[in-house]
């Protein structure tokens, strides 16, 4: 595998809706921009090589690094994979969508729900939301948002920006009821 960089933001809120917000809802997101694995292969029917090396690698250098930048116990959590304009937004996929590289971050989090994601192909500076859940509970409302992020100089057209992001608390300021009040 081979990185070009790994950009880390977090994002502290101290005011939603005109209120403030204690303590601070705190986000952080990991972002490694890599080499496709698959670059100038053209249409590779076997994906399963690439997996092999680079999924777990890459899963095991964000999962610890987004946790500690986060800095609380992990509480939400997303996943992203966004390739250059020369990749297919199946590579992105078949690095992500796998416990081989899944499997770091829950294990890091103690988590049992599955990873929500995004994946899509884009040119560098694309804009993209990871969405984020509950790391036990899918269905608890309140951890259900999104993060913004843009790297402005990724992905490169041969390149992918592998992704993850961790909440610390849900929504500042949610109040929707309870899924259950619903059923």
């Amino acid at each position: 595998m081979t990185i070009r960089k790994i950009t880390t933001i977090i994002e502290d809120i101290h005011q939603e809706g005109g209120r403030h917000v204690d303590p601070a809802a705190r986000v952080a997101v990991v972002a490694a921009v890599i080499e496709n694995p698959w670059r100038g292969q053209g249409f590779v029917e076997d994906l399963q090589p690439g997996i092999e090396t680079t999924a777990s690698e890459i899963g095991a250098l964000l999962a610890p690094r987004v946790v500690e930048a986060l800095g609380a116990p992990v509480e939400a959590y997303g996943k992203a994979a966004i390739v250059g304009l020369d990749g297919e937004v199946e590579h992105g996929s078949a690095l992500i969508h796998t416990l081989k590289f899944g499997d770091h971050f829950r294990q890091a989090t103690q988590a049992t729900t599955l990873l929500p994601a995004v994946e899509k192909r884009g040119p560098a500076g694309v804009l993209f939301d990871i969405p984020l859940k509950h790391i036990t509970d899918a269905t608890i409302r309140s951890h259900h948002q999104t993060v913004e992020v843009r790297l402005s100089d990724a992905p490169h057209a041969g390149e992918i920006v592998i992704a993850l992001a961790a909440a610390a608390q849900g929504r500042p300021q949610q109040r929707l009821a309870d899924l259950s009040t619903e059923q």
